[in-house]
């Protein structure tokens, strides 16, 4: 017996170890390596979530993939009709309606082609957080000898070129955004200083800076909902568990005075 409880001690351990070992590299490749700009995703703006949806296809699915959700899901609960997604957002023609948002890129490739192969951003900001996801793709800026000409702030030597290059434009860095306070007041100048002032315009975009923080937070949006599509579901079931809950309570507390009505006497 004591042989036993030995041998299923020391797998336990070797199964903790193999986890952690497991945790570490994503724990490492969550870090970012700068400071995050706040977002607050809205599942409800279902203007910005179709303007996401839109980008996604457009800007991302060419190297990644959203391999658990649906085109016809995506339009279920956004409201989209399937005619439009037909013909704005399925791109491919080995793509169907009811096909989960797949590309033509095999791994392979992507790693030939990147170093490493583009991850399926189904779970993204689930992983990484929306915030991370927004600061990453507003911290791109040139940067001569990198492979794709571009360096991150949020996530220093970045093995990605940056997706949204045409409609953000290419920005350089006078200063490091990191080092600088969130809206702090110079009592000298009388201004205020922003890690954005950091960012010097070299080429201007399809966009203005304000448009562009708009598309970004769109497409962000859009991928927070691919991370949980279920919490429309969620939302509508929470009060109707809560009802039945207190139904519930109700007739426990019935019961209950009854049993002990009962022992008392």
């Amino acid at each position: 017996m004591q042989n036993s409880s030995r041998k299923g001690d020391r797998l336990m351990k070797k199964l903790l170890l193999a986890m952690i070992i497991a945790l570490v590299p994503g724990l490492v490749m969550a870090a970012p390596s700068g400071k995050l700009d706040s977002m607050k995703p809205d599942l409800y703006d279902f203007e910005s979530l179709h303007n996401g949806a839109r980008l996604f296809v457009n800007y991302c699915m060419g190297c990644h993939t959203a391999e658990h959700q649906r085109f016809s899901r995506t339009a279920e609960d956004l409201g989209i009709p399937q005619d439009v997604i037909e013909e704005n957002l399925i791109l491919s023609p080995q793509l169907a309606y009811n096909d989960h948002m797949l590309n033509g890129l095999t791994r392979e490739d992507g790693a030939a082609m990147f170093g490493t192969a583009p991850p399926d951003l189904s779970l993204i900001t689930r992983s990484h957080g929306a915030d991370y996801i927004y600061s990453l793709l507003r911290g791109y800026y040139v940067e001569e000898g990198r492979p794709f000409g571009v360096n991150n702030t949020v996530f220093a030597d970045i093995g990605m070129p940056h997706p949204l290059v045409h409609l953000q434009g290419e920005y350089e860095l006078i200063c490091d955004p990191n080092e600088v306070e969130v809206k702090t007041t110079d009592p000298l100048k009388g201004t205020v200083a922003d890690p954005r002032d950091c960012f010097s315009e070299v080429r201007a975009g399809s966009l203005s800076p304000a448009e562009y923080d708009q598309a970004v937070y769109d497409l962000t949006n859009f991928m927070v909902y691919v991370a949980e599509p279920s919490k429309y579901q969620s939302d509508r079931l929470g009060p109707k568990v809560l009802v039945f809950i207190f139904v519930f309570f109700i007739f426990a507390y019935l019961l209950k005075k009854e049993y002990w009505r009962d022992i008392k006497h």
